[in-house]
């Protein structure tokens, strides 16, 4: 069985940002290449001059499915399909549900949920007719929590993550297709060393059995195992990536 994803065609989302970015660079340096998408068009074309003419940069809402399209489009006319999709763009909301309007509940939902299932479906007929293809979900501790500090509206929608992701499993795995969610909780990105006091942190790694944050490259790593060929047989899973904050 091979066990390289070297000459895949990987599209990430959030790729701009300090998670999205280390998945890109992690997949890069495996031989796949990579779609990077976000809706930061000037950092995306800065990071694929960085990156490489395998880092393709491509901005776009991915709530929108006519945009998907065009973009699924652009690649089949260049002659590939996305074996590897990597759902990681999402939005945080704190606020609990009284202080939730309608018009957050709605936005929050519709990016961190609807985004992935616009990508999803549109990507699995390439996958089912290679009878190949990876889905990698990005859910998170407050799906299983409620949210320690995250708002009723993020930790309700990264529970439909979940669920989505379980059904697209179910789904697809007669095609060769695996479909995995991973749950981080406090990855060093810019609202741990930015926008929190030092307080704060020291608050949170109080709390986090191993005494530390998550780097960005832990995570990027549990991304490339289900993205390998060698994660052929799990499927409909949900990895924890939390320091031991939590057990199921």
């Amino acid at each position: 069985m091979p066990n390289s994803i070297e000459g895949k065609t990987a599209l990430v989302t959030g790729a701009a940002g300090v998670m999205g970015l280390a998945v890109v660079r992690a997949l890069l340096a495996e031989g796949a290449s990579v779609i990077m998408v976000d809706l930061n068009e000037s950092r995306l074309r800065a990071l694929g001059r960085e990156l490489g003419p395998r880092a393709v940069p491509a901005a776009f809402d991915v709530t929108d499915p006519a945009a998907i399209q065009r973009e699924l489009s652009r690649l089949e006319t260049a002659g590939s399909t996305v074996d590897i999709l990597v759902n990681n763009a999402g939005i945080l909301s704190n606020n609990k549900s009284q202080a939730t309007t309608p018009e957050e509940w709605r936005r929050v939902v519709e990016i961190n949920l609807g985004g992935m299932f616009y990508l999803s479906r549109a990507v699995i007929p390439g996958m089912k007719a290679k009878r190949w293809g990876r889905i990698v979900n990005v859910s998170s501790l407050a799906a299983q929590t409620g949210g320690l500090t995250a708002g009723t509206a993020y930790a309700a929608s990264k529970g439909g993550v979940i669920s989505l992701t379980r059904s697209l499993a179910a789904e697809t795995a007669a095609f060769g297709i695996t479909a995995n969610a991973i749950a981080p909780a406090y990855v060093k990105t810019p609202m741990i060393t930015e926008q929190l006091t030092e307080e704060q942190r020291q608050g949170i790694l109080n709390k986090i059995p191993v005494g530390r944050f998550c780097e960005p490259e832990e995570f990027a790593h549990v991304v490339l195992f289900l993205a390998s060929p060698l994660a052929g047989f799990i499927t409909g899973d949900l990895i924890n990536l939390n320091g031991g904050l939590y057990f199921n």
